[in-house]
């Protein structure tokens, strides 16, 4: 059962605008993903939302449960791994509401193993996925952006990016490099009045994060998540809503003078061993 968030009062922070959430339907599990938190949690703040996603039916899911809370959103199919349906994305954002002004990325996969388990094929759609097709959207959206003298960009990393992982080497490089890219987007566009930020997200209760897991290692559900648990110094996962609104937070204007961050949203997950 997917959960709905009544908690945080965001209504009005994104009143007007128009966000654009690539990677805004998800994959099966009894949890709610991030890219739909997001998508959500942007409509609930007032924004007109475009659901992108590869999947429709899921890009569609999401924006019916935006409607239904009487949100304003419109599904676009599109696969970042694609140049041309890159550049579609903006376009079907103009021809829907007008503009743009919040584009946040959310797609990333994890393709497991260490280096020598990996396969050149593996280490390639790793990054394709995880690095390539963020930029991609980048490239595409950040000339509306630039031209209109305002916007922020949301990329979601992860806390792998921060830290060194072996086991998901493919995975942790490419997300390092999103943190890198952040950065110098940020600073590329920061003279245009444009905002680059990135939240990492550490041991977060999705079903990226822990169905897919369970469904791999032929453990419970229950058994992973209490494992991913007892790694977090707070005891606990956080959830997709812990993520949009550390989104939402750079995504408005309360973060107006915010730019080239990479912000931890981790239960603790980052702090060194000897702080913990």
């Amino acid at each position: 059962m997917i959960e709905l968030d009544t908690g945080a009062v965001t209504r009005g922070k994104l009143a007007g605008r128009v966000a654009v959430v690539v990677g805004g339907g998800q994959a099966p599990g009894e949890t709610i993903g991030n890219g739909r938190a997001a998508s959500l949690t942007y409509a609930r703040a007032g924004a007109r939302v475009l659901v992108v996603d590869r999947d429709l039916v899921s890009a569609e899911q999401t924006v019916r449960m935006i409607v239904e809370e009487g949100g304003i959103a419109q599904a676009h199919r599109a696969d970042i791994t694609g140049e041309e349906d890159c550049r579609s994305i903006p376009a079907a954002a103009v021809t829907a509401f007008g503009g743009i002004d919040v584009l946040h990325n959310n797609v990333g996969m994890v393709p497991g193993g260490s280096t020598e388990q990996l396969s050149v094929t593996q280490w390639r759609t790793g990054l394709e996925i995880n690095l390539t097709g963020m930029w991609s959207t980048c490239k595409y959206v950040l000339p509306h952006l630039r031209e209109q003298g305002h916007g922020a960009v949301v990329n979601i990393s992860s806390l792998a990016g921060l830290l060194a992982s072996g086991e998901a080497i493919a995975y942790s490089t490419a997300k390092a490099a999103v943190n890198s890219m952040t950065r110098a987007l940020a600073l590329e566009y920061a003279p245009h009045g444009v905002r680059v930020n990135c939240v990492a997200p550490g041991m977060i209760d999705t079903p990226m994060g822990v169905d897919r897991i369970a469904d791999a290692t032929g453990n419970s559900r229950q058994q992973v998540a209490a494992a991913r648990a007892s790694k977090i110094p707070m005891g606990r996962q956080g959830t997709s809503w812990d993520v949009a609104n550390a989104a939402l937070f750079l995504a408005c204007d309360d973060s107006a003078f915010v730019t080239g961050v990479v912000l931890p949203v981790d239960g603790g997950g980052a702090l060194p061993t000897g702080v913990r």
